[in-house]
């Protein structure tokens, strides 16, 4: 919780590779698939029209359980350093409320960035916390694909 009283999300991570790497990790529809989501999800497509007012649609499959689907709008786009864009469930928990995600990257070196994290407002400490679980598992599958070595 901030000071004023608000349910938001802050999350750091340091990622191999430059800023156009991991940008494009995070925005194209093919790369996205291959690490989103929390343990055990599948990614069966992803649809996304990168610009400021396009939308996209993410569809996940949990391991136990139907096919659900995110949704939202791209706020800014801002290759190689900068995403925000809004963030719903289609069909939401009533505890859900539509969130903004801002993705800010930095180099570190020629090999390494930081990724920085903000998300909120959250209308519960409960989705708070879940949202921070499904990042913190999506993002460390993202640092293994990053860290692999290219086959």
């Amino acid at each position: 919780m901030t000071p004023d009283g608000r349910l938001r999300l802050h999350l750091q991570r340091t990622l191999d590779g430059s800023c156009p790497v991991v940008f494009r990790e995070l925005t194209e529809p093919r790369e996205l698939a291959r690490w989103w989501g929390p343990d055990g999800f599948t990614i069966p497509s992803v649809e996304s029209d990168l610009r400021p007012g396009g939308a996209y649609r993410i569809a996940m499959q949990p391991p136990e359980g139907d096919l659900f689907h995110l949704v939202g709008e791209y706020i800014e786009v801002e290759p190689p350093v900068g995403l925000s864009y809004t963030f719903r469930w289609e069909d939401p928990d009533p505890e859900d409320r539509e969130t903004v995600v801002t993705l800010s990257l930095h180099d570190i070196d020629t090999a390494r960035s930081e990724l920085v994290l903000d998300q909120g407002d959250f209308a519960t400490e409960r989705r708070r916390a879940l949202h921070e679980e499904g990042w913190s598992q999506s993002l460390g599958k993202l640092g293994e694909l990053l860290a692999a070595p290219l086959d």
